[in-house]
């Protein structure tokens, strides 16, 4: 990423308009006796409905904005329109006037479109309105003011991604589709350096190089017609050779992994991006990363790393063809599996899965993609009411997904699961997962309030039964979405979890400490007209025998002044010991891993 942040694509990123962006002057001009700064640079209306990453986007409320192209987001974005020059050094005459010709072609499109009202769920003024509005690239800024004390075990880097669109959408857009952006929080010694930089992927080098979104959105533009037209107008780019449509498709603005010394930023629909924390806390891609040629398809953005073998697992869905489900993993040196098959009648979205010490616990619920469904005008992406929705437990190290043992669990839809773990004594298979109705509220608009319960899934291997139970009373529930447990119980049985707080529907105003046996839960909210995302619990040692000894770490944004930091919140006292206050503004994002300074050291 070295020259991005000054090419002149983005350049318009810096003509700040309005009071969201507040500048740097702003947030680090004041200071009080509770407020530390390193002494030198360091050169290394509640509704129970829920959003967090994923939210149902049918009854978003965003602060109201004025319409216009430019109001609509705190910093102006790079123009797409039609009007902007496209330089491309390279084409021949015969490509430029393929150029002209598909640009008109898409023009027309995009003006028939206007004619119809978008849905909620492809309507950038809502997508990405307030703080899901996106940022420009910010280079490091070290010594940031700290109130209170950083713990002294925290010292490495707290990373997080979140979609973070390049150019203003002109058409359909869904939160999910904008592109990868990482915001990382380096820390030295009691001190705090602050970066965010998108991850260079394929689509965007390119986007950003002919100046204007070329490549489908996955969900805000694939549907109906005009989202056949949008595929059939990319890949006529392609064969021009407009565009490379060979290099991938994807955004990598999902999930972080530290695996075998790389760093990985993912998104399911292509192979991760190997992305670098240099020594100063800045941020460089690497570029598409295929375990060395091991990996030809995509991964999805969740996958499992076991802490103690050090292995890492994962899936590969596709829309298109069979097997529509792929299973493999990595040995602790990255050498690769072979792929396991597993059968699914037809395709289905598998977001995430489970591990537990001998089995990894696959998802096939009833959200489905149907291509066929565009020919009609509708989504690909679907409610399918006559699937029952079934949990599938598979050896880890199978070689075949025919032994795989399926067990119905009716009516549930877990977008994400927490954890899982064997209870060999009554032969079942535990899973910790929030149920989400509707379940393809995420996708599809609907006015039904989004229900999100953390439940208990009890998987019966030898009767093929199931039984599920809201782990949290009705009269004390609260939707919780997006979270973990402590990083060293993975697969195994844990007594926490730390999850969003996701009210009033669709901000995060705090995070959830939930006894998964009692339900007992303590809250913590972030602060009056505070919001913030996903809650990382940082162990304080691994070796430690309390199960939450350590730290909750989580980016807040202040609505009021417009302004973010990252709280840092004892996981065993729920009290907030540190306050990092940052430079810029950092949306609402979505999932996040750490990596701490012994491990920094061997990066690839």
């Amino acid at each position: 990423m070295a020259s991005s942040s000054s090419t002149t694509s983005t350049s318009t990123w810096t003509n700040q308009r309005s009071r969201f962006l507040s500048s740097s002057k702003d947030v680090l001009g004041s200071s009080s006796s509770s407020i530390s700064f390193c002494k030198k640079p360091n050169a290394r209306t509640a509704q129970n409905s829920t959003l967090c990453a994923l939210h149902t986007p049918s009854i978003l409320q965003f602060p109201k904005q004025s319409v216009g192209k430019t109001s609509t987001y705190p910093v102006e974005l790079p123009s797409s329109s039609s009007s902007s020059p496209v330089v491309q050094q390279n084409w021949n005459l015969l490509q430029k006037f393929a150029a002209m010709a598909l640009d008109a072609v898409e023009d027309g499109l995009k003006a028939r479109e206007k004619l119809q009202s978008l849905p909620k769920t492809a309507d950038p003024s809502v997508q990405i309105a307030g703080n899901f509005s996106p940022v420009p690239e910010q280079p490091v800024r070290h010594c940031l003011p700290v109130a209170g004390k950083i713990p002294e075990h925290i010292q490495g880097v707290y990373l997080r991604n979140g979609a973070n669109p390049l150019f203003e959408p002109t058409s359909g857009h869904h939160l999910f589709d904008g592109d990868g952006m990482i915001y990382a929080v380096k820390f030295d010694n009691g001190s705090a350096s602050y970066a965010c930089r998108f991850t260079e992927t394929q689509r965007l080098v390119q986007e950003r190089a002919i100046g204007k979104p070329v490549f489908p959105k996955a969900i805000g533009e694939l549907h109906g017609h005009s989202g056949i037209a949008k595929l059939l107008l990319f890949y006529a780019r392609g064969l021009c050779g407009l565009i490379d449509v060979t290099q991938g498709l994807g955004v990598a603005n999902a999930g972080l992994v530290y695996f075998n010394n790389h760093l990985l930023a993912m998104s399911e629909d292509d192979l991760p991006y190997h992305v670098r924390v240099t020594p100063s806390g800045d941020l460089k891609t690497g570029g598409r990363y295929n375990f060395d040629g091991q990996l030809n398809s995509t991964m999805i953005a969740h996958p499992k790393l076991d802490p103690v073998s050090g292995e890492l697992f994962a899936l590969s869905y596709d829309v298109i063809q069979k097997p529509y489900l792929k299973y493999f993993w990595f040995s602790p040196d990255g050498k690769k599996s072979k792929d396991v098959a597993i059968d699914l009648g037809k395709p289905t979205m598998v977001h995430d899965f489970a591990i537990t010490e001998n089995f990894v616990v696959v998802p096939d619920h009833q959200v489905v993609f149907k291509m066929s469904e565009m020919i009609t005008g509708g989504s690909p992406v679907m409610y399918d009411k006559e699937k029952v929705s079934r949990f599938g437990v598979l050896d880890k190290y199978a070689e075949n997904g025919s032994d795989i043992k399926w067990v119905e669990v009716p009516d549930c839809f877990c977008f994400h699961l927490w954890n899982a773990w064997e209870e060999p004594e009554s032969d079942e298979v535990v899973v910790i997962g929030s149920c989400m109705t509707p379940a393809d509220s995420i996708f599809n608009e609907c006015n039904e309030e989004l229900k999100s319960v953390l439940s208990e899934i009890r998987l019966n291997l030898k009767t093929g039964k199931s039984t599920r139970r809201p782990i949290i009373s009705p009269e004390n529930d609260v939707n919780l979405e997006a979270g973990m447990v402590n990083k060293n119980l993975l697969g195994r049985k844990s007594k926490y979890a730390y999850l969003a707080i996701a009210e009033p529907w669709p901000k995060v105003s705090g995070f959830a400490k939930v006894d998964l046996s009692t339900g007992d839960t303590q809250k913590f909210i972030y602060g009056d007209e505070k919001y913030g995302g996903e809650p990382l619990f940082l162990p304080r040692d691994p070796n430690s025998e309390a199960e939450d000894d350590g730290h909750i770490l989580a980016f807040v944004h202040d609505e009021k002044t417009w302004k973010s930091e990252l709280q840092i919140v004892n996981a065993m006292t729920m009290e907030l010991e540190a306050t990092v206050k940052l430079p810029s503004r950092v949306p609402y994002g979505f999932h996040g891993t750490f990596i701490n300074a012994k491990d920094l050291a061997t990066q690839a």
